[in-house]
């Protein structure tokens, strides 16, 4: 019999094409998805692997299964949701990737409609962005909150197949230290003088760089001293001491620390949205039923209190 979780290494590895790939993106050793790849060549008797010191690439026996892998686990979870949904009761196990930013400030309003389902257990997750949908798509969790900045539905490409629900609108904040000119309310934001301050921003390449770069390409380009730090939470604590002031989504300033204060950004501000993925079979599960719609309560109640900043 076919182990259903060597059956999704094998249907990764054929997405990939690496053994080293498929490792990164399920989060494991190469030498265990080696080892994975070899106990289901066992299982099945055949060779699915052509190992060379080059590589490794998929046999026609391989390249047969992997073709019916989608179709034998998609069925898997069907079955799994319709006896589920045939219970009538929220339980096993759901687990809810999520980035940063979005754990800190969803996660303390997930718990208290959750419990009240006592067959069910969540578990939440720390993932970057670039990860999510790919976890939800491999099956290792099964919800994700990622996000877009383009303005356009996600559901495309790699993630044509799965469900991708919206959550919020995120947009960019001017976050400065509260001994700030800008800090008065009374004060009007003028992007052309902030250019004269001192930034603190994400490194390249990451999404909210990237929505800081669009902001401020619209009144000349990048400030005469940009400091580069790596996370959300570390930029706004060096905002907060003084050191700098930011562009950070609206969503990060959940939580922040003391000593911060956040103006709404004139003009066309970069927004960012979120979104929940999931697989669409799963959502006949009463368990991530139940997960989706407490996420969705939660999204509400967090876009409620980010209104004074947009």
């Amino acid at each position: 019999m076919l182990d259903l979780r060597r059956l999704q290494v094998l249907r990764e590895f054929g997405v990939q094409g690496t053994i080293a790939s498929t490792a990164a993106v399920l989060g494991y050793t190469p030498s265990a998805i080696s080892q994975q790849l070899s106990t289901l060549e066992r299982e099945t008797g055949v060779a699915l692997l052509e190992r060379t010191a080059r590589g490794a690439e998929l046999t026609d026996a391989g390249r047969l299964l992997v073709s019916h892998a989608e179709e034998i686990l998609a069925l898997v979870e069907v079955t799994e949701s319709v006896l589920a949904e045939q219970a009538g009761k929220a339980m096993g196990v759901v687990t809810v990737t999520a980035f940063p930013t979005a754990a800190v400030a969803l996660a303390p309003l997930l718990a208290p409609p959750l419990r009240r389902h006592e067959g069910m257990q969540l578990v939440l997750r720390q993932t970057p962005l670039s990860k999510g949908a790919e976890k939800v798509r491999s099956r290792e969790v099964d919800i994700a909150l990622v996000d877009d900045w383009t303005g356009q539905h996600p559901g495309r490409g790699a993630d044509s197949g799965l469900r991708h629900v919206h959550l919020l609108r995120d947009p960019l904040v001017l976050a400065v230290p509260g001994d700030h000119p800008l800090a008065d309310p009374a004060r009007p934001v003028v992007l052309e003088r902030l250019l004269r301050e001192s930034w603190i921003v994400a490194p390249e390449g990451e999404p909210s760089r990237r929505g800081t770069d669009r902001l401020l390409a619209e009144v000349g380009g990048l400030p005469a001293a940009a400091w580069e730090f790596e996370g959300l939470g570390t930029i706004l604590s060096l905002v907060s001491r003084g050191i700098g002031i930011a562009a950070v989504p609206a969503l990060a300033t959940v939580g922040a620390p003391a000593g911060l204060v956040c103006r709404p950004l004139p003009g066309g501000v970069p927004v960012r949205h979120v979104y929940a993925v999931l697989r669409p079979p799963s959502l006949r599960r009463p368990a991530v039923q139940v997960t989706l719609e407490a996420l969705r309560e939660a999204a509400r109640e967090v876009s409620a209190q980010l209104e004074d900043l947009v």
